[in-house]
């Protein structure tokens, strides 16, 4: 598994950066933020390998450009992407080889259209899922559907409980808040409220989080749970069935939170 380290950048982000092997090299996820990326090279004395990019959002691809201008690496990015810096276009099914390791790809368009992430296989895996599964949340719809999105929260279920989940924003405890909301009874949310909190309090990192606690407090990973519909349809008025509709409907009161 990879040495990972979080760089923050703008209010919430991180640019995940990931160590090579012989700690000379890194590759870094979603680079909004080119100076954050280059203070990070200079004070490591590492020089730049490769850019991961999920989706074309301008906090995730923002310095991009001016760092592949530098360092004139592969951008990875998905075959569908708006965002012209990208040199490798992948879709889904298709694998890329970074630093020994190959990592999985696959498409989750629910967020954006073009988002896919990244696997790592192994006895930990490691899953940078850029802003489709945040720690007990999901991304808004803004270009792909509820269907979509039940369909990539199915996909992140499916992984091993010991995956680590490395998002790209520090929503966790605004969405924890709202898991709590929908999911009152669930004592598992209290203590990873309380996890978070003190984390918080030290100016720690939420992340990563693992699919096996997401399978446990995220209520979008939890829509065929009864719960969860519950919760959805009383928010929502009307009965809701199982998976695309409470999913949708949680979706939306989150929203308006």
């Amino acid at each position: 598994m990879f040495k990972l380290t979080p760089l923050p950048a703008f209010d919430d982000n991180y640019i995940w950066v990931i160590e090579s092997p012989d700690d000379s090299s890194i590759a870094v996820v979603d680079p909004g933020d080119a100076d954050v990326v280059e203070q990070h090279l200079t004070q490591s004395n590492k020089t730049l390998a490769a850019i991961l990019v999920t989706h074309h959002h301008r906090d995730h691809t923002g310095g991009v450009d001016a760092l592949n201008a530098r360092y004139s690496v592969p951008v990875y990015g998905s075959s569908e992407s708006k965002f012209p810096g990208v040199t490798h276009p992948l879709s889904d099914g298709d694998s890329i080889e970074l630093f020994g390791a190959s990592l999985c790809i696959k498409a989750v368009p629910a967020h954006t259209l073009d988002h896919i992430a990244y696997l790592v296989n192994g006895d930990t895996p490691q899953l940078f899922c850029g802003d489709t599964l945040f720690l007990a949340g999901c991304g808004r719809l803004f270009e792909g559907s509820a269907d979509q999105m039940q369909q990539a929260m199915d996909y992140f279920a499916s992984l091993p409980d010991a995956t680590e989940v490395y998002c790209t924003h520090e929503y966790s405890l605004a969405n924890l808040a709202f898991a709590k909301a929908a999911d009152p009874e669930n004592s598992d949310i209290d203590q990873a409220i309380t996890r978070c909190e003190q984390l918080r309090s030290d100016n720690r990192p939420t992340l990563p989080s693992s699919i096996g606690l997401e399978r446990q407090i995220n209520p979008y990973m939890r829509t065929r749970e009864a719960a969860l519909i519950q919760s959805a349809s009383h928010y929502s008025n009307q009965t809701l069935s199982a998976g695309v509709e409470t999913l949708a409907a949680l979706r939306e009161w989150k929203n308006s939170f």
